[in-house]
């Protein structure tokens, strides 16, 4: 394996990165234990962040007949995309163990489903010398997968001075992040270019990636066309909308956005003189729809609900819901995991992210369960997606939530554009399916020859 020599300078740099990192840990240490009020899961094995783990093993080949083939999935998103990619390792690679890792509480307990026997999962070590010195030591994993962007300088060098061969699989770099590692080029570049090899979502992150050194192999397209929604959530989801006025959804709504909708519902819709709570509910009336609010994370699943509350309007959650849902103006989906059921109980959904600007969410997820999309302007997290939901008319675009809003509730009453919208989404992802299965050739491939 070809290994980038960097130069003095970038070594410098990488030993000062790593003091900073380690002096850092205190500091993570806190937030974690902060995150765990709202989330336990973060305060599970904290231990491991730092390299250390409770029941230390033999990981070595003949102690268990194969070697860990370690897949580093951060969050939620990436770990639904990753658990496609494990599928299609596992039929390549006879007894494949798997070691997988996370840095949200949200991807750890999603991949818990992708756990087979003998396989392991741990938290990602934090990016300091010695935490990952102690996770390759003691798990030896005979490959790694970092799926998407999570490029860590330490954790690449240390897998080129160990000579495991580290991949960047799904990558995606958008203009945001790639000024930001020009800003940190000593850093960056030298991370980027001791990789392995580089499977990029579209040509324009190939540039990008290759711009800073990284060995693009070649452009594949994004895995997430490759997941397969849950039927049963999904087939439960439609049957809840049943009876029930249009299913508007906030999908993956981030922190300022559902005030924005707040104040968009209270903007005044008559002469008549009535405080903010009338004005909302009668909007929502005006508008014909039933809305559907679901964050983003989990943490503030309670905080959005009582923003609606506080505004006046009749709430319902997702958690209170035995058979079906309750009558309210707002429901709000607080589960994780259930993105299919929300997806299959509406017919449109708004774009979180992507009206304030934090680049939006995966859209490709609501196209795979049949459901259009309205966006606001800032999808740079998924430019590509974005653009190609466009010209195939599964995806609308909005300069302002006041716009999208009053765009899907258009759509929603306007039965024929809606079903040919929604046949546009399924025929986008069959259309852009195998990335999964190309990159697993590939990576198969390059471990068994």
């Amino acid at each position: 394996m070809t290994r980038y020599a960097a130069s003095w300078a970038e070594r410098v740099t990488l030993w000062a990165y790593g003091l900073v990192m380690s002096a850092a840990q205190p500091l993570l240490a806190r937030k974690l234990s902060k995150r765990a009020l709202a989330e336990p899961l973060y305060g599970r094995n904290i231990a491991q962040r730092w390299g250390y783990y409770a029941d230390p093993i033999d990981s070595s080949p003949s102690a268990s007949g194969s070697a860990y083939v370690w897949v580093h999935a951060v969050s939620l998103g990436e770990t639904r995309a990753a658990a496609v990619l494990v599928g299609q390792l596992r039929e390549r690679i006879p007894g494949m163990r798997l070691l997988l890792t996370h840095g949200t509480a949200t991807g750890l307990a999603q991949g818990q489903s992708l756990l087979q026997e003998g396989d392991r999962q741990v938290w990602q070590p934090w990016d300091s010398p010695k935490a990952v010195a102690r996770f390759l030591a003691n798990f030896q994993p005979q490959m790694g997968v970092l799926m998407e962007t999570e490029v860590w300088p330490n954790l690449i060098a240390a897998c080129a001075q160990a000579n495991v061969p580290l991949y960047l699989v799904n990558a995606r770099l958008n203009e945001k992040s790639y000024s930001q590692a020009l800003r940190f080029a000593w850093l960056a570049r030298p991370a980027y270019a001791a990789l392995a090899g580089v499977w990029a979502q579209s040509a324009d992150d190939a540039q990008r990636l290759a711009s800073l050194g990284a060995a693009v192999q070649a452009v594949e397209g994004n895995f997430k066309y490759d997941a397969t929604p849950d039927a049963t959530q999904l087939a439960r989801g439609r049957t809840w909308r049943l009876g029930h006025k249009p299913v508007l959804m906030f999908a993956s709504s981030r922190e300022g956005e559902e005030q924005m909708l707040l104040s968009v519902l209270e903007e005044n819709v008559s002469n008549t003189p009535m405080d903010k709570a009338h004005l909302a509910i009668k909007k929502i009336a005006c508008l014909g729809v039933q809305l559907l609010i679901v964050p983003r994370h989990p943490q503030r699943f309670e905080a959005v609900a009582q923003l609606f509350e506080a505004a006046g309007l009749r709430v319902s959650r997702r958690s209170t819901w035995t058979q079906a849902p309750a009558e309210a103006d707002v429901w709000i989906g607080d589960s994780v995991g259930e993105m299919a059921l929300y997806f299959g109980l509406a017919q449109v959904a708004l774009l979180g992210g992507s009206f304030a600007p934090l680049g939006g969410q995966n859209l490709i997820e609501a196209a795979a369960c049949g459901c259009p999309v309205v966006m606001g302007p800032h999808t740079f997290n998924f430019a590509e997606a974005a653009e190609v939901s466009l010209a195939a008319g599964s995806a609308f675009r909005a300069e302002h939530l006041q716009d999208a809003v009053h765009l899907a509730s258009d759509l929603l009453h306007h039965a024929d554009r809606l079903e040919q919208s929604t046949q546009a989404a399924l025929a986008l992802c069959h259309a852009h399916q195998g990335a999964a299965a190309r990159t697993a050739n590939a990576l198969s491939a390059r471990l068994l020859h």
